[in-house]
Order: C-alpha cells, then sequence, then structure tokens
C-alpha cells in the first residue's frame, strides 16, 4: 500500500507540537556543575612517582601531543662489589590539548598506569599556545581522578591474589608444623626422665 501522501509531515508537526508543550530543562552552566558520568573523558592527569619515562605513550600518540625530556641518573651500588644502576629522570612532561584528540592511546599503553582520565573540563585558554599544559598542571588533575568503581562482589578472585594465598597458606601450613615437631622433640625428654 502507498504511503498517504504528506504523512512524513504530518508525524514532523507531531514531533513538534509535542516538543513545544514540555517544559525546557536548561542548566545555568557556570552556576549548576553538570553531573558527568564515572568515566567520562575530560583531561590526563599524570602520577609521576608511576613514570619511568619508557615513552611509550609519547610514541604510540597518534597526535603527537606528548612531550617528555628526561636525563640518566647514575646510582652507587648498594651492596660493596655491586655495580652501579642507572635510572631515568623525568625532566618535562607536557600534553599539547589543542593537539590532542581524547583517544585514550597514551593512558591504554602505559604499563606502569601514570596516566589516568580526570573528568575535569575547565581548561580553556584566550590562546592556544596555553594550552600546552606542563607536569605540575597536570599533577594537579591527578587529585580530580575519580576512584575505581569497586569489584563485583560475585566476581572471582583474581588469579595474583589467589596465588599469593595458596602460597601465604602452605608457609603458615609448614611453619605449624615446624612448630609442632619442636614442642613433641622438646616433650621427649622430659617423658623420658619422668619415666626413668
Amino acid at each position: 500500500m502507498p504511503p498517504i501522501p504528506g504523512s512524513g509531515l504530518a508525524k514532523g508537526l507531531a514531533v513538534t507540537l509535542r516538543t513545544m508543550t514540555r517544559k525546557s530543562v536548561t542548566a545555568r552552566y557556570p552556576d549548576t556543575q553538570p553531573e558527568l558520568p564515572p568515566r567520562s573523558r575530560g583531561v590526563i592527569g599524570l602520577f609521576e612517582e608511576n613514570c619511568t619515562v619508557c615513552m611509550l605513550c609519547a610514541r604510540e600518540c597518534p597526535d603527537w601531543c606528548i612531550y617528555i625530556d628526561s636525563h640518566k641518573e647514575t646510582l652507587p651500588a648498594t651492596a660493596p662489589g655491586g655495580r652501579e644502576r642507572s635510572r631515568n629522570v623525568l625532566d618535562r612532561f607536557a600534553i599539547d590539548f589543542s593537539l590532542c584528540m581524547y583517544c585514550g592511546i597514551c593512558i591504554e599503553v602505559c604499563p606502569f598506569d601514570a596516566l589516568f582520565w580526570s573528568p575535569e573540563f575547565e581548561y580553556a585558554e584566550t590562546d592556544i599556545l596555553e594550552l600546552t599544559h606542563e607536569r605540575d598542571k597536570l599533577r594537579e588533575w591527578m587529585w580530580t581522578v575519580p576512584a575505581p568503581p569497586a569489584l563485583d562482589p560475585r566476581a572471582e578472585e583474581p588469579k595474583e591474589i589467589g596465588a599469593a594465598r595458596k602460597t601465604a597458606d602452605k608457609l603458615a601450613a609448614a611453619e605449624a608444623a615446624a612448630a609442632a615437631e619442636a614442642s613433641e622433640a622438646a616433650a621427649a625428654p622430659q617423658e623420658r626422665e619422668a619415666g626413668e
């Protein structure tokens, strides 16, 4: 059956009339902060203590908007006859948010959990050159990162924790067996003396 001429127009006008009769809901943004979803992507926060300057985030970034500078520092040997160790020290960590496309690849590839999404979104600048934020600003945004969601109580225990618990149980059982043998060995001479 062919459609009735003008039915599309009638449907569109019905939607318009329905919308016109509803009360509009306008959030007064500066006075009322929006309720953001828990996993919203605002800016990237840096947990500097976890950063090992592996440069993986900068290499994997498709926009090349992460700038990292570092130097090597030599640590003295901890034991006599040991060798000196070298480690990377972070000098500069900056993200140019005028280039960033918020893909999250840098956060996903970081093997040491040094980068996190923060729901902070009020970082607009009047000059585009000021959108390159250095590590002190990224560290401030780290305080706005929400806590991870709670684990599902019905979920399986992680394999690492299960393995650690088994090892701890084995060690506790071995210690209890050693303590029982020691108490039996101490009690045996006393029983002999009492029997004589």
